[in-house]
């Protein structure tokens, strides 16, 4: 039976604790928190033990979920590695590309199993719909939604952007060959606020927005080729897809039909993890590498570097 642990149980960590601890074929074994008053808050009500050492709770499991502050992946996650444990590191991989060449280079050595947070992967939505892309032409995101707090210590571009910048990543597969960027801070000392035009080899554009101070919450993402439109909203978990025919045939007028795909909500966050505990017990790549992370993290740097640029 695979032994689980969660090091950093703030709000997302919390809820980490939260599907471990529900699953009856893993163990789980505890957690760990530089708040040690919210770690044993935490086990309590799971109904686990909390570790006022990180070591000593590496030492007693297999796969581990990691959930602290960005600026701190590298050196949680590197240790982790370093003890022989499978991690699930919440995204983005890393706060310096350096740091994230390094963890998916140490993990590679230890074939351990390497998965990196980015949820939207696991949105029945988005899997409803990797079905029905070919080759996009152009790609619409919008992730926007009120100031919470939470991940300020880093830009909106790793924060949020970069959830869209995987996919788009996983989409479209080809290099990025230009980029446009502008971001501004609003409430925080870091970006706040960020547009991007990317653009492909292949002819593709990506044009994708990310604030953390708008005044609803929005995840939609709507994707252009060449017999199709496809509109994801996230949030709903629901797909609408737009197709062109000729009724009367090719040399007859061109008309658009619209519906909208049935799409089963799910728990996105459950499906990550158990995918993760899945690849841990077979041994198999997970749906997102260390490598995609790392990707996603190079991006998501170069748009950075162009918005400072300017």
């Amino acid at each position: 039976m695979i032994r689980t642990g969660v090091i950093g149980v703030g709000y997302l960590g919390r809820l980490h604790a939260q599907k471990l601890a529900s699953f009856d074929d893993t163990r789980f074994i505890g957690v760990h928190d530089s708040d040690a008053d919210r770690g044993a808050a935490v086990a309590a009500e799971f109904g686990t033990e909390s570790f006022a050492d990180p070591g000593e709770l590496l030492g007693r499991i297999d796969a581990v979920t990691i959930a602290v502050p960005t600026t701190s992946h590298y050196r949680v996650a590197m240790q982790a590695i370093r003890g022989g444990v499978h991690l699930l590191l919440e995204k983005p991989i890393a706060a310096k590309v350096r740091e994230g060449r390094a963890l998916v280079r140490e993990a590679a050595s230890r074939k351990l199993v390497f998965q990196i947070g980015h949820l939207e992967r696991f949105n029945r939505a988005v899997r409803d719909a990797a079905a029905l892309l070919k080759e996009p032409r152009f790609i619409e995101c919008h992730r926007l939604g009120p100031f919470g707090g939470r991940g300020t210590d880093v830009d909106v571009v790793l924060d949020l952007m970069i959830h869209d910048l995987d996919l788009i990543l996983s989409f479209v597969r080809s290099p990025v060959a230009g980029i446009q960027a502008v971001g501004v801070p609003v409430i925080s000392s870091a970006i706040d606020i960020a547009n991007v035009r990317l653009s492909f080899a292949n002819g593709c554009i990506a044009n994708v927005t990310a604030s953390r101070v708008s005044a609803k919450k929005q995840r939609k993402i709507r994707i252009f080729q060449e017999d199709a439109y496809v509109s994801m909203d996230f949030v709903e978990q629901s797909i609408q897809i737009f197709r062109r025919s000729w009724p009367q045939g090719r040399g007859g007028p061109a008309e658009i039909s619209g519906e909208l795909l049935e799409t089963e909500k799910g728990d996105s966050l459950r499906e990550e993890i158990r995918s993760f505990l899945d690849c841990v017990r077979t041994k198999d790549s997970p749906q997102v590498t260390g490598g995609d992370g790392l990707a996603a993290l190079e991006l998501a740097f170069r748009i950075l570097r162009k918005m400072r640029s300017r």
